[in-house]
C-alpha cells in the first residue's frame, strides 16, 4: 500500500510487549517503574494474528517482532507461529538482546522465525554491563551463539553515541566478519528530539525512504517513530485502521513526546 507521498508500504513492526529484562540507559528513562499487572495490558496471540493477517492483504510482508524485550512474553513461539503461517507475509525477523535466544531459539525457527536483529552496543563487559544498567555481556553473547546455531539471518545493532570510539567499531567489526554477521550501525537519537534526516549511519532510515508503520503492545498503531500521532486499533475494522495509520504517515518526522523508545521498539 503507498501513502500519501508515494512511499511504498510493506513493512510492519510489532512491539509486543513493553516490559524486558535490561534497563538500557538510551532506551528505559532512569526513573520509570514497571507498573503492576502490566504484562495484562499487551495483546494477546489471536488479536496480533489477525493485525498480521489484515496487514498482509494490504500489501505488507514483512514483520519484525520489537519490545521492550520480545522473548519475555512466553507465548512468544506461539505469536511466531501464528504470524509464520500468514499468506503473504514472506519476511518474520525480531529484534532482541539475545539473553532468552538459548531457551527459545528453535522454537522460534520452527515457527518460522527467520532473522534476528541483535542489540549489541559493545563487547566490552564493564560497559555492557554499564549500557545495560544490569546485564552481563556473556549473556548475551551466549545467546547470539544459539541463534547462530539455528541458522537465523543475524544483524548486529551497536548503537553508536558520540564517546563511541574508531576501536571499539572496528572490534564490533572483526567480530561480525568473523561469524559472518551483518553490523548495523545505529546513531543515538532521542525521541524527544527533532527528527535529524543527516545521521552518519544508516539507522535511523531517511524519512522519505521510510517504509513501516508499528503496532504497539497496548494496541495503538503509529503511523511515523518520530510523532505523537497514533491511532486506535479498532477490532471490528483492523484492516481500516492500518490503512489509516499508512494514510496518516508525515512526510517529515518531528519528535515524540508521549513515549520513551522501550514503548515503542525502534
Amino acid at each position: 500500500m503507498f501513502d500519501r507521498f508515494d512511499r511504498d508500504i510493506h513493512y510492519l513492526r510489532i512491539s509486543v510487549t513493553n516490559r524486558c529484562n535490561l534497563r538500557c540507559s538510551y532506551c528505559v528513562p532512569d526513573d520509570f517503574v514497571e507498573p503492576a499487572g502490566h504484562c495484562h495490558d499487551e495483546l494477546d496471540v489471536a488479536t496480533i494474528e489477525k493485525v498480521a493477517r489484515a496487514a498482509a492483504d494490504i500489501g505488507i510482508n514483512k514483520v519484525r517482532l520489537t519490545g521492550g524485550e520480545p522473548l519475555v512474553r512466553r507465548d512468544i513461539v506461539d505469536i511466531v507461529q501464528k504470524i509464520g503461517a500468514v499468506p503473504g507475509i514472506t519476511e518474520l525477523g525480531i529484534t532482541t538482546n539475545a539473553i532468552f535466544m538459548p531457551r527459545y531459539a528453535a522454537g522460534l525457527r520452527k515457527g518460522g522465525l527467520r532473522s534476528c536483529n541483535i542489540s549489541l552496543d559493545t563487547l566490552d563487559p564493564e560497559l555492557y554491563h554499564k549500557l545495560s544498567r544490569n546485564g552481563r555481556l556473556e549473556d548475551a553473547l551466549s545467546g547470539i551463539e544459539a541463534a547462530e546455531q539455528q541458522g537465523f539471518a543475524i544483524k548486529i545493532n551497536m548503537v553508536v553515541f558520540n564517546e563511541t570510539s574508531d576501536k571499539e567499531i572496528q572490534l564490533m567489526n572483526e567480530y561480525c566478519l568473523d561469524h559472518g554477521f551483518q553490523l548495523q550501525l545505529i546513531n543515538h537519537y532521542d525521541l524527544h528530539q527533532h527528527k535529524m534526516d543527516n545521521y552518519t549511519f544508516s539507522r535511523p532510515p531517511k524519512c522519505l525512504e521510510c517504509n513501516r508503520i508499528r503496532l504497539l503492545a497496548d494496541g495503538s498503531l503509529k503511523p511515523c517513530l518520530h510523532s505523537n500521532d497514533e491511532i486506535a486499533l479498532d477490532p471490528d475494522d483492523i484492516r481500516g485502521s492500518l490503512e489509516r495509520t499508512v494514510m496518516a504517515k508525515p512526510r517529515i518526522g518531528q519528535a515524540c513526546t508521549n513515549r520513551s523508545l522501550f514503548e515503542i521498539g525502534g
